[in-house]
């Protein structure tokens, strides 16, 4: 396993070994020491899973204090954009963006810690995206930033996605106060 820096404080690309034969594959898609030992040291207490149709776009979520969430992301089958955005108010890259393709091909995970916003965009049918959260769900502490908020500037490469009635009404930005 293989886990390289974003360019954003915490934010972690994680690359499995992949071991390929005529029968298929096999990799170890989580491996609690070799974590800890490159820094990400969760504690993960629920494990998520959605299947989502080609051009669907989920986020920007996030849960905040105290049942802020830290999430190991992959994809399954099928392929997304996924992005997370820093909302962490003392960091030096609060407000920038991170976007990654996670496939069924490239097996890539990300490690999204606590403190940022997250969504994906499908880019192929049955997709089916899974990640491990270091908290529970709670309802009453969720939020959700505007996914094509102007100040974020992210390249979603889609102008009208499949949103959910939540995302189609998020915070922008600048009107967003970070409990990060």
């Amino acid at each position: 396993m293989k886990i390289a820096p974003t360019g954003i404080p915490d934010l972690l690309i994680v690359q499995p070994n992949v071991f390929e034969d005529s029968r298929g594959h096999f990799f170890e898609s989580y491996n609690k020491e070799l974590c800890i030992a490159n820094g990400i040291t969760a504690d993960f207490l629920q494990d998520n899973q959605s299947l989502s149709q080609k051009n669907v776009l989920r986020g920007l979520h996030f849960q905040n204090p105290p049942f802020a969430q830290g999430k190991l992301v992959r994809v399954i089958n099928g392929s997304v954009l996924d992005v997370a955005v820093d909302i962490r108010k003392s960091s030096p890259t609060y407000g920038k963006s991170f976007e990654i393709i996670l496939s069924e091909q490239n097996k890539t995970m990300l490690w999204i810690p606590p403190g940022f916003a997250h969504g994906f965009l499908t880019l192929e049918d049955n997709t089916i995206f899974f990640y491990k959260c270091t908290n529970y769900y709670n309802k009453m502490s969720e939020d959700c930033i505007l996914w094509n908020d102007t100040d974020l500037a992210i390249n979603w490469n889609t102008k009208n996605p499949q949103l959910s009635e939540k995302d189609e009404i998020g915070k922008k930005f600048k009107d967003f106060t970070s409990q990060f």
